[in-house]
């Protein structure tokens, strides 16, 4: 059976590619796509779903709803430095469409209880709506049977700082509540999963965009726009965290090493703020998260390779940016 599920994002870049996973996978059955603040601006990262929708053949066929414009306590930290608009300049018509009026908040809560123990949460942004969702209904921990967060470091290196991944260091009070909050929770972190087994060379990148439908060009356009930016910090490639946590979710094969860990954020200093702290269980305390610390990365690829095969019929004409 289909895994139903919810995608909570910041549309950019690989977080577009985790919705068309969403939206073609056999194996998910999408329920809704939820916004909130992260990696461009708010009214952009909208229109980048929509697009992305559109990319796929299915605008108009899962919902899209808006959540927290900013973190619970500090202002929105933008990664626009590195995403761009986070579409490569791509866009749509988008006369006609609009998010549903029910805050996303909101929206997780019920569609939560209306598949409740079956609903999976895949947070790929950070978890601003998740943490106030946990605390406006206490029995939406108890209805979402897992939920997998795309952030953190595992003992490793960040990506916006030293310390910290981008997600957790947006908002590091809504990750720390997160973690307490009781979920059962599985964790795609940045380092060393991601940079290890996430990242798609030009060989790879080369192969998708020959295989020339309109995902796999949509795909090559959105990759390109942070392609220089990744190697300026040292990746031979593109990275790929978003789409590789909806797929753990629905092809679990693809893991090949997972631990229980204990996971907490570091809110309180400005140097390490965002910090995860992994305990892989000799501290003397209690596990709250699986881990995942190696997938199959070749058939990650494949998998992705033959999601960006789909002959889909766009929504909608695709306009490029002009020179």
């Amino acid at each position: 059976m289909p895994v139903p599920l919810v995608i909570d994002t910041d549309t950019a870049q690989d977080d577009c590619v985790a919705i068309l996973t969403g939206l073609l996978d056999s194996a998910a059955d999408l329920k809704a796509i939820t916004m909130v603040a992260g990696n461009v601006g708010f009214d952009q990262q909208v229109r980048n779903a929509f697009l992305t929708m559109s990319v796929a053949g299915e605008l108009g066929t899962v919902p899209v709803y808006l959540g927290a414009r900013q973190p619970i306590l500090r202002p929105w930290v933008s990664a626009e430095n590195v995403h761009g608009d986070g579409v490569g300049g791509l866009a749509i018509d988008m006369s006609g469409l609009a998010p549903e009026t029910e805050h996303a908040v909101d929206a997780l809560i019920r569609i939560a209880a209306e598949n409740a123990g079956e609903l999976c949460i895949v947070a790929i942004g950070p978890l601003t709506n998740i943490a106030l969702a946990a605390a406006k209904d206490r029995e939406f921990v108890h209805n979402v049977k897992a939920l997998y967060v795309m952030g953190g470091s595992n003992n490793g290196r960040g990506n916006i700082t030293a310390a910290a991944e981008f997600n957790f260091y947006v908002d590091p009070e809504a990750a720390k509540a997160v973690l307490a909050a009781g979920f059962t929770t599985v964790i795609v972190p940045w380092d060393r999963l991601t940079l290890r087994d996430a990242v798609f060379d030009q060989a790879h990148l080369d192969e998708i965009a020959a295989i020339g439908t309109p995902i796999a060009d949509f795909f090559t356009t959105i990759v390109a726009a942070t392609l220089d930016f990744d190697r300026s910090v040292g990746i031979d490639g593109s990275t790929h965290p978003d789409s590789l946590t909806v797929a753990v979710l629905l092809h679990p094969e693809l893991i090949t090493a997972s631990a229980p860990y204990h996971v907490d954020v570091e809110t309180g200093s400005d140097l390490t703020r965002g910090y995860s702290a992994m305990s892989w269980g000799v501290h003397g305390l209690a596990p709250n998260a699986k881990v995942i610390e190696a997938v199959d990365a070749d058939a990650f690829f494949r998998h992705i390779k033959a999601l960006v095969a789909h002959p889909t019929v766009p929504s909608r004409p695709i306009r490029r940016p002009t020179a």
